[in-house]
């Protein structure tokens, strides 16, 4: 039984029942990885012939000429099968941990996001873009994106509150400093490439705009000359957030252009109307060569993938990790 990995090109001899991810560590093929549980998403890659067995979830069958999906960790190989594995030189290695924090500071950015500042003893190694798991109680967790890079002073986050949500409820009305809280990770796979040269479109949603921060952060200080177009989306000026941080950037890095898009009619100073897509329809006719790092909700992040398909970016260079509201939120 073979196993065909592109693209790489590369054949390996398999016995039926083994781990994906179990082989290509084993004949030492680059891969990215984390938790190894089947939850930080990091270890995706695209099922190009064959069959497996994906053993965390039922496998998600190829829709519109799609290949299947599965993530390598949790998937058990069958037949001689051909995977495709993402980006060889990207790879990224944070074994997946778990700390015990404190809470350091709470502080308002809007009138309904909050910005949580958390101390470790032990540090958390992750890519910038990437996500951890908070837990503030038995039944009170929910992921967050860090805002910070692994260098700060303190884990980052930003909270947007919701009616009637309990993790955002404890947060808003009883979390204290000096509180502990859980953390583990990182999970995610839409964290910053930085061996790509050429430009990057950054498109935040409300708090999507954490994952921004850390990934136009990472990538300035990391001394990449990238074209960075950064574009922030919300409802209204009240709900527009960290520009100061954005614009503090832009004047000390010419490579970096920052645009906040404001849906209400009565926008601020500086500010655009309309949506983050339609802002970004204007000004870009095409997108080819370049990568997009899309962080908010499922509907504006499958909008901008729409638009940025459309305009010629290749489907493998679109980064995103969509916030999706829990029950718990």
């Amino acid at each position: 039984m073979e196993l065909r990995i592109q693209p790489l090109d590369r054949v390996l001899s398999i016995s039926p029942g083994a781990n994906l991810l179990e082989v290509l560590r084993e004949h030492q093929i680059p891969v990215s990885y984390s938790c190894m549980a089947g939850r930080c998403g990091t270890c995706r890659c695209k099922v190009l012939a064959g069959d497996v067995l994906d053993t965390g979830r039922e496998m998600r069958r190829p829709q519109d000429g799609e290949e299947a999906t599965v993530l390598a960790c949790q998937t058990v190989l069958g037949t001689s099968c051909t995977i495709e594995i993402p980006e060889p030189d990207e790879v990224v290695v944070h074994p997946a941990r778990v700390l015990k924090a404190t809470v350091a500071s709470i502080e308002p950015l809007t009138h309904d996001i909050r910005r949580l500042r958390l101390t470790s003893t032990r540090p958390l190694d992750f890519s910038p873009g990437q996500y951890a798991n908070l837990q503030f109680g038995p039944t009170l967790a929910r992921p967050y994106s860090m805002a910070g890079l692994p260098g700060d002073d303190a884990l980052e986050f930003h909270v947007r509150l919701v009616a009637g949500g309990r993790v955002t409820g404890h947060i808003a009305q009883a979390l204290a400093v000096g509180d502990a809280v859980r953390v583990s990770g990182p999970l995610g796979s839409a964290y910053l490439r930085r061996k790509h040269t050429g430009p990057m479109l950054c498109v935040a949603g409300g708090t999507g705009l954490a994952p921004i921060l850390a990934i136009v952060r990472g990538a300035l200080e990391g001394s990449m000359r990238n074209p960075i177009h950064v574009y922030c989306g919300a409802r209204s000026p009240r709900d527009i957030y960290g520009m100061a941080w954005l614009q503090a950037l832009q004047r000390d890095h010419a490579n970096l252009q920052v645009h906040a898009v404001v849906a209400s009619d009565a926008p601020a100073a500086g500010q655009r109307t309309g949506l983050v897509t339609d802002a970004i329809a204007q000004d870009w006719p095409d997108l080819g060569g370049w990568r997009a790092y899309l962080c908010g909700s499922p509907p504006m992040v499958e909008a901008a993938s729409l638009l940025a398909r459309q305009r010629g970016m290749a489907p493998a260079h679109i980064h995103a990790d969509a916030f999706y509201p829990g029950v718990l939120a």
